[in-house]
């Protein structure tokens, strides 16, 4: 009988011993559960974050597309109007010259003046010709630069 007392002290021990093992073993596994939940909620949150700066940039990626498209419009616009510019200057400038060639035909000395002015006018012209046509390079420089910007923030 006393040996019977002992064998179930020591079951109870041994269980009891298993019974604070376990304890021990849920709170570890409590603790995990509630840093791996923790570490979860961090994780949603910087996917939110990451979300929100995904359609700030799809927005703004949008707004500067519009700008580029629309800065490539007024380009191409300004680009028409020069070339009309330009060819009614080179009118222009033709009809100065037959003008010109002309009026040197009837009488060199009486058309001396007119000559000038007209000679002057030509400069002019070909000066207006050489600051649009650098604007032109000019713009054109500017719109590689601005496409090479646009595919740079794809």
């Amino acid at each position: 009988m006393e040996q019977k007392c002992l064998m179930l002290d020591r079951k109870f021990a041994s269980d009891n011993f298993k019974i604070s093992s376990l304890k021990c073993e849920i709170e570890f596994l409590d603790r995990k559960y509630e840093t791996c939940a923790q570490q979860l909620r961090d994780l949603k949150v910087k996917v939110e974050e990451l979300e929100e700066l995904t359609t700030e940039r799809e927005n703004f990626y949008a707004v500067k597309c519009s700008e580029m498209c629309d800065f490539k419009t007024e380009i191409q616009k300004s680009v028409e109007e020069i070339s009309h510019r330009i060819n009614e200057l080179r009118y222009s400038r033709d009809k100065l010259n037959l003008c010109h060639l002309g009026l040197q035909e009837r009488n060199r000395k009486e058309l001396n003046h007119d000559i000038e002015a007209a000679e002057m006018r030509k400069s002019e012209l070909l000066a207006l010709k050489q600051k649009v046509n650098s604007s032109l390079e000019s713009n054109k420089e500017l719109r590689a630069e601005l496409q090479e910007q646009l595919q740079s923030l794809r």
